[in-house]
């Protein structure tokens, strides 16, 4: 490597650039286990057919991206007319916030950083609730209602959650949104694990868009389509005004040709979706059922794509795993720079192929349930999983 490995320097899961200058390793060499990418890629019917429909760059897309909206709201479970589309979850992050304006908003902790940056930027005062390590990172709704001001009128969480990978079931979310519109309080749900979850309708909150129309659901392709640069993002709400104030606010056309074509060939991929879905259930219940037995750590049951870890081994940090890891090529995420995990004994790492995960399961069972760390630098130990 060129580069000595002293200090501390926080990369986030898209940092492979940043990792490559670091540490001297060719990006094309490492593998992204902080991403909470897909593992199989894009689509393959939007890879075969997305060539065909190059010519849609020659013209503007529909400015209502009206097909695109009906196959999400199918995908989904919603409808159409409760659907927006934009550029990237980021912007219409941006959007709602900016439009909803609040004087104060709750933030369920530790999370997305975006939510605070736009909460500013829209000169409103950010308050964070902190979920419990001793609870599991479980949310307590009664403790939770307990964290709201009169002067709160937002309140953001993401579902499942990042980092924890833990979540609320529809039961729970209903309860929070009663409880919210009582006193005229927005929910901001951020559902881009959601697709991920185990049984993923008994985690979405889309089955209540007809109840309540004090919520925002937001999400992407980025991670269950695996197709970031494409910047598609779409959100669902029943609050037609508030859409309308939205669209009025939103740059027209914000979406680009390709992604719109894009979009109405991966939502209909159902044997790429159903694949996923059944890469992911299955490595997330090994990956877990394995960790449990190490004496070193403790787990949090994954929601996501993704597991939560914490170190209980005296002298061990997470950066000593992510830096451990590394040198394997293996980038995993120390968390450490999350607010609520500072301390620096949690990490997290996303599902990749079985034989990649096993390749990083038998990378930090030799730092973490070896006798000692000098053991560590032989490479000499032998991994059974």
């Amino acid at each position: 490597m060129n580069h000595q490995i002293e200090g501390k320097e926080h990369f986030h899961g898209s940092d492979l650039e940043k990792i490559e200058q670091y540490f001297g390793i060719p990006k094309e060499s490492i593998t992204g286990f902080g991403a909470n990418v897909n593992p199989l890629g894009i689509s393959p019917k939007m890879k075969q057919k997305l060539s065909e429909q190059i010519d849609v760059v020659t013209a503007y897309p529909d400015p209502e991206y009206t097909e695109l909206r009906e196959h999400i709201a199918a995908y989904a479970g919603c409808r159409q007319a409760q659907v927006i589309v934009g550029n990237g979850c980021t912007e219409l992050i941006s959007l709602f916030i900016h439009v909803l304006n609040p004087q104060e908003a709750l933030i369920v902790s530790p999370t997305y950083s975006e939510y605070e940056r736009e909460v500013r930027l829209s000169k409103g005062n950010v308050r964070y609730y902190a979920l419990k390590e001793s609870c599991g990172f479980q949310m307590e709704l009664e403790d939770f209602f307990g964290a709201f001001r009169k002067e709160t009128g937002l309140c953001i969480l993401c579902n499942p959650n990042n980092p924890t990978s833990t979540a609320l079931t529809p039961e729970m979310m209903e309860q929070i949104l009663s409880w919210c519109r009582k006193r005229n309080i927005f929910v901001m749900i951020d559902e881009t694990y959601a697709e991920f979850a185990p049984d993923h309708k008994s985690i979405s909150s889309a089955g209540l868009l007809e109840k309540y129309d004090n919520f925002v659901i937001l999400r992407g392709i980025s991670k269950f389509f695996a197709a970031p640069g494409l910047r598609l993002g779409y959100a669902m709400t029943g609050s037609s005004e508030l859409l309308s104030q939205v669209k009025m606010r939103q740059n027209p056309w914000s979406l680009n040709s390709l992604a719109d074509a894009a979009g109405k060939l991966m939502f209909t991929d159902t044997a790429y979706i159903e694949q996923t879905r059944l890469l992911i259930s299955s490595e997330r219940e090994r990956i877990y059922q394995e960790l449990r037995t190490w004496k070193n750590i403790k787990v949090y049951q994954p929601y996501a794509n993704f597991i939560l870890v914490r170190i209980l081994r005296d002298g061990l940090t997470s950066y000593d795993v992510f830096l451990h890891a590394i040198r394997r090529g293996l980038m995993l995420r120390d968390c450490s720079n999350f607010p609520g995990l500072e301390d620096g004994t949690f990490f997290r790492f996303c599902f990749m192929l079985p034989e990649k995960n096993t390749e990083l399961l038998c990378c930090l069972k030799e730092l973490l349930e070896m006798p000692s760390k000098d053991a560590v630098s032989s490479h000499s130990s032998k991994c059974f999983l």
